[in-house]
Parts: C-alpha cells; sequence; structure tokens
C-alpha cells in the first residue's frame, strides 16, 4: 500500500542513518529533549508521539543535527531548525473560489522579493489590484523553498516545503494565495525537483536521493528511477501536494522537466500529473502543471492515453527567439538557430519552430512570454527587452504575443516597461561567492569588448535592490503608454473570443518583418521593421504608433508601430 501524502511532522523517510533521533524543543525555555525515533517500513521513521505544533526541531543523524528534508517551515533560514507547520488552523475565505478557465488564462510571473517595497508576501497583496485592472487571470509566483541567504530567484532551494523566511510565514503565504482569490486570481507556484541549492543541501544525508546513473548541468541527477527511488518520488509527489492542497494554489509550474530522468515507467511526470487530476477530481476545481522544458517537444501535454504525460501546459520559447532576434540582432548562444526569415510567423502558426510539431494539441496549452525570469535574468545585466530596442518597439511585438491562440505570460514590471533590470542575484559568501563571480567572469566575457552594460556584482545587496520594481513610475510617459496598451489588449483578448485561444491563426512574415496574423474576423499587423512603412485594410479597432488611415481606406502603419483591424 503506497505511503500517504498527508503531512506528519517529525515523521521522516531515512533509510541510509541506523540510529536516528529527534531533538525537540517546546520554545518554553526549558532545554531540548532528545527521543529515539521509531523505526517502520520502507525505511520510514517516526517519533514515538505526535510533536506539538508550537515546537522547533531537528534530526540526529550521525552525530550531526540536521534541519527536517521534508520542512514545513524555516524560520531561521537553512541552518535554523525545522518548526511546526499547522495548515489546518489557516481560516481561508476563499470557499467555492474557482480560477478563470485555462482557456481564458493570462499569466503574470512575479518574484516575491522584488515585486514589493517589503519583498514579502504581504507586500504583494498590496498590488493585486494592478493586476486585476491590467487584465491577468492567474499569477505564476516564482520557487517559495527555502535557499541559502537572504535573497536570490529560488531555484537553489534545498527546503522545498518550507516558504522562504524573508518571504514570510507559511500563513502569510496562505494570506497572499487567498488575497488572489479574492480579487478572482488563480496562483501558480514555480517548483523545482531536478536540483538543489550548493548550499543546505541535507538529502542524502537521509537517503539515495541522487544517483551516479545519470547527470545533469548541476551535477548527480536527482534518483527517480534508481533503488531507493520510491522514497524520492514520495517526497516530490508529497510537496506537489502540498502547495495544491494546503495553500490552495491553483497549479503549479514544474522547472526544466528535461532534467527529471526517469526511465522508468510511469514517468515522474504522468505521475505527478495523475495526482493533480485526482485531487481536482476530489475538489471539483481545475488544477494545471505546467512544465518548462526546452526540448521541443509536446510529450508533457500529450495525453496519457497517447503516450504522454498528461499535463495541462508548457513553456514554449520559439516566439520569445524569434522575435528577441528580429528586434535586436542578437546571435549568440541558442539565438544562432532563429535567424532565418519567417520565424516569427511560423512560431505564431506552429508554436515549435525549431522541433516536433505540435499537431492538433489546443494551443491554450503552450505558455508564450515576450520577456520572462529566464530570459531578462540569464543576461549580463539583466537588462529588458525595452532597454535595447525601446518601449515603441515592445508595444508592436506584444501585441502578436497577447492576441496569439497560446497562453500569454507577462514578466512583473514588463506592462509599464520598467526601469529595473532583473539581474541574477544571490546572497551567498566565501569561497561559493568568489566561485558564482568567476564564473559569471567566465560566461560573459564578451561583454568586455561590447558596448553593453557593464557586468554587475551577483553577490552585491545593490544588485538585488536594482531589480525592485518602482510603482511610482506608473503614471509617467512612455510607462503609462504602455500599461494602457497592455491593458487595451488584454481587453481585447478578453472581450472577443476570436482574439482568444478558440480561434485558429494565420500568419506571414515579410522581409521587412511586418507581421500579419488573420483571427477570423480580425487582422493584426505588426510592423517590427524601424525605417519602412507597411499597408492594410479594415477598420482600425486599436493601434499603437504611428497608425493612420488615408482617403481611400488604405491604413498605413510606420515602423514600430502595430494596429488590430476588424473586418465587417
Amino acid at each position: 500500500m503506497p505511503e500517504p501524502l498527508t503531512y506528519t511532522p517529525g515523521r521522516v523517510w531515512a533509510p541510509t542513518p541506523q540510529v536516528l533521533e529527534l531533538i525537540a524543543d517546546d520554545c518554553s525555555g526549558a532545554d531540548p529533549t532528545a527521543v529515539a525515533l521509531q523505526r517502520q517500513p520502507n525505511g520510514w521513521w517516526a517519533p514515538p508521539q505526535p510533536i506539538e505544533p508550537s515546537t522547533r526541531y531537528s534530526f540526529r543523524v550521525d552525530g550531526d543535527v540536521l534541519a527536517d528534508p521534508a520542512s514545513r517551515w524555516q524560520p531561521n533560514g537553512i541552518d535554523g531548525p525545522s518548526a511546526v507547520d499547522d495548515p489546518g488552523a489557516f481560516a481561508w475565505t476563499d470557499a467555492g473560489f474557482a480560477p478563470p478557465p485555462w482557456n481564458t488564462a493570462v499569466i503574470y510571473e512575479l518574484h516575491l522579493g522584488t515585486f514589493s517595497g517589503s519583498g514579502d508576501a504581504a507586500g504583494a497583496v498590496d498590488h493585486l489590484g494592478h493586476l486585476v485592472d491590467l487584465g491577468v487571470t492567474h499569477v505564476e509566483i516564482m520557487p517559495l523553498g527555502t535557499y541559502g541567504g537572504r535573497w536570490g530567484w529560488g531555484y537553489d532551494g534545498v527546503f522545498w516545503s518550507a516558504p522562504h523566511h524573508t518571504y514570510g510565514e507559511p500563513d502569510d503565504i496562505r494570506r497572499l494565495i487567498d488575497a488572489c482569490h479574492g480579487h478572482g486570481l488563480g496562483v501558480i507556484i514555480d517548483v523545482v525537483y531536478n536540483h538543489l541549492g550548493p548550499v543546505g543541501n541535507v538529502l542524502a544525508r537521509f537517503g539515495p536521493y541522487f544517483t551516479e546513473q545519470h547527470h545533469t548541468p548541476w551535477g548527480s541527477a536527482i534518483n527517480l528511477d534508481q533503488e531507493g527511488s520510491d522514497g524520492v518520488r514520495h517526497r516530490i509527489l508529497s510537496d506537489a501536494t502540498m502547495w495544491l492542497r494546503d495553500y490552495h494554489a491553483d497549479g503549479l509550474r514544474l522547472d526544466a522537466v528535461h532534467a527529471l530522468i526517469d526511465d522508468s515507467t510511469p514517468h515522474l511526470l504522468a505521475e505527478l500529473g495523475a495526482a493533480a487530476d485526482a485531487l481536482a477530481a476530489q475538489q471539483d476545481r481545475e488544477i494545471v502543471l505546467i512544465a518548462e522544458t526546452d526540448l521541443h517537444d509536446p510529450t508533457p501535454v500529450t495525453s496519457r492515453v497517447d503516450g504522454g504525460y498528461g499535463l495541462g501546459a508548457q513553456w514554449a520559447d520559439d516566439l520569445h527567439h524569434a522575435v528577441h532576434v528580429a528586434l535586436t540582432g542578437e546571435s549568440t548562444g541558442y539565438y544562432g538557430e532563429y535567424q532565418a526569415p519567417g520565424l516569427i510567423a511560423e512560431a505564431l502558426n506552429s508554436v515549435h519552430t525549431q522541433g516536433r510539431p505540435v499537431g492538433d494539441l489546443p494551443r491554450e496549452r503552450f505558455v508564450v512570454s515576450l520577456q520572462n525570469h529566464d530570459q531578462i535574468g540569464n543576461r549580463p545585466a539583466g537588462d529588458r527587452l525595452h532597454h535595447s530596442v525601446g518601449s515603441e518597439m515592445v508595444r508592436a511585438a506584444a501585441t502578436l504575443f497577447l492576441l496569439a491562440p497560446t497562453t500569454p505570460m507577462i514578466f512583473q514590471g514588463e506592462e509599464w516597461a520598467a526601469s529595473s533590470p532583473f539581474p541574477y542575484f544571490a546572497d551567498h559568501t566565501g569561497e561559493l561567492a568568489d566561485a558564482i563571480r568567476e564564473g559569471r567572469e567566465r560566461e560573459f566575457a564578451w561583454t568586455e569588448t561590447d558596448d553593453g552594460p557593464e557586468l554587475p556584482d551577483a553577490l552585491a545587496e545593490a544588485t538585488y535592490r536594482s531589480a525592485a520594481l518602482d510603482w511610482d513610475e506608473l503614471g509617467d510617459g512612455e510607462h503609462l503608454a504602455t500599461l494602457d496598451w497592455y491593458r487595451e489588449l488584454l481587453a481585447l483578448r478578453r472581450d472577443h473570443p476570436e482574439l482568444g485561444a478558440s480561434t485558429p491563426i494565420s500568419a506571414t512574415q515579410d522581409d521587412n518583418a511586418v507581421v500579419t496574423a488573420q483571427r477570423g474576423a480580425f487582422t493584426i499587423v505588426a510592423n517590427l521593421s524601424t525605417a519602412t512603412a507597411a499597408q492594410a485594410e479594415g477598420h482600425i479597432v486599436a493601434f499603437t504608433g504611428a497608425v493612420a488611415a488615408d482617403a481611400t481606406g488604405i491604413v498605413v502603419i510606420g515602423p514600430q508601430s502595430a494596429v488590430v483591424l476588424s473586418h465587417p
């Protein structure tokens, strides 16, 4: 019989240690007490008595005191004891909430540490009204699991189930999600199961969480198919279920699933999909799992009956790459594959241009962005697209992706051409900090002879602070013009089903980077050139930039401009 996915503080899967003790501190001022855990079948251990909610605890493993690898709360970060979370004590107010249907979804990706002035869950609540006014339906929160240091992106977490201590306590995260639901917003949590961070990782001390059979860019792979993998898979399923059940999340974004190497059957992703579907059926609500993958392979969103994993959606980067190359002329790294003419139109028509076709799969299963944390943050200085090409060009390009049949995702601040960059930042010291600096210097050595911005110190607090959004700039000049255009486009998408997910698209692209897309009775024209005007016919519904109709009814679209036309 499979192990239950419920939360029992102090119960731990640890087949490696021979003796395991629990050190409990009831926070009364008395000395902590140590008790021997009781061995149970299949590598599990349990305390002789339940741990009270006010308790902080650790495990003694071979003489070392370590936090719970399945910790739900690390009040003092990676080096402190674990604390008991009591999810049943939170007073939810979202009874009966249902997120907007996925085929109407518009995602907003945010990082809790830089989204608000306070850099935590409570601060994010203050800006939810802005997201509603923008036209967003789902908020995607970058990873919450506890990682080393005070700030970071979150992709180097080591305690998957414990919200990072600077973001707030577990109930603070619940208050944020409850508030999102109160505003009609669904919530997607970004989770990372393909690797752990370089500091604070205690998993290997408890069991065979890693295997030398497979390797990833981060080293030995998470053990999903070798001896002992049942306990590892259980740990991942428990974490995923926790965010969906105990935090009321409406979906998960699964980071870099191509690094989840699993030669067993069913694949972990199929097992995750089945678990999410079962919970959704039990609770009578929609739950969406989103795979991030660079394999240009629709297997994650192909049904399990047809040999896929049956997930709800996956990221698709081809439109971003094609637009970025067309607008900036950059051709380094993976951008080198996107220099052929016509790739913007091809990505609009087929989603994937460099790999397997998606066939008849619904286009809303593919999440497309003009900017996201990866494509901004992995640049040397974390500069946004409008920093390179101007906000007028970004508004023209946004017209295409916001009115495509795929699911659009906006990165925080993109909607108002935010001045703040989003560079890579972390809070490490010593040899690890030196290694990160040296690695980035090697990776971006080519920028030293380039006219681009100086490479910031990823370990400096100033670099982290530079990424904070400036909410005071929304009403100014180009910021307001961009915000108004994003709002107008999302209103068109919401009010006209032909501009949403339900209608096929037929796009063409000329040699001057003018992209024309037909969507039912609407024509979208985005002139992504910097010098040549384009022409089209139809009734002007909305436009950005230099667009005008002449006396004969011909609509002239200037450079860096876009228009939405209707045909009565």
